[in-house]
């Protein structure tokens, strides 16, 4: 399976923030758009991620006025990406050796949607209930 199916499925919303918006806005966007990490968008360039492992980072930090700051401060700069056209099994391994949870997906060097370790878990479950159905009907009419 690709990560183009994934992005059919669920859909290619990505939930963006400027650089310049503080942490306690985007803790805001994070809980009104139950997702876990945002994407930081400088105009139309991907300036990095905003995660809430980056909210727990920063208040460790620099305590309550870290949520003052923005989340060019503390945002992960560093973007791992996906392409649209990859294996799942190679953004798995990805997201596991690196420990990333959220991943960017681009196609054609644009931005087309975001991938969490839950898409890929849920894309997982699916294909094997469908390969354990398959058996099943295999051996029904064996």
């Amino acid at each position: 399976m690709f990560v183009a199916e994934i992005l059919k499925t669920k859909g290619n919303a990505v939930f963006s923030i400027t650089p310049d918006v503080t942490v306690a806005e985007a803790c805001h966007e994070l809980e009104q758009k139950h997702v876990g990490a945002l994407v930081v968008c400088d105009g139309d360039r991907v300036a990095g991620v905003f995660s809430e492992r980056d909210v727990v980072r920063a208040v460790a930090a620099d305590g309550a006025a870290a949520l003052t700051r923005t989340v060019s401060n503390y945002m992960t700069a560093k973007v791992i990406y996906a392409e649209a056209s990859e294996q799942m099994s190679a953004l798995m391994n990805r997201m596991t050796d690196r420990r990333i949870r959220h991943l960017p997906v681009l196609t054609d060097g644009r931005l087309a949607g975001v991938v969490s370790i839950g898409d890929v878990v849920k894309c997982q479950i699916a294909e094997h209930a469908q390969e354990a159905e398959s058996l099943r009907t295999y051996i029904a009419a064996g």
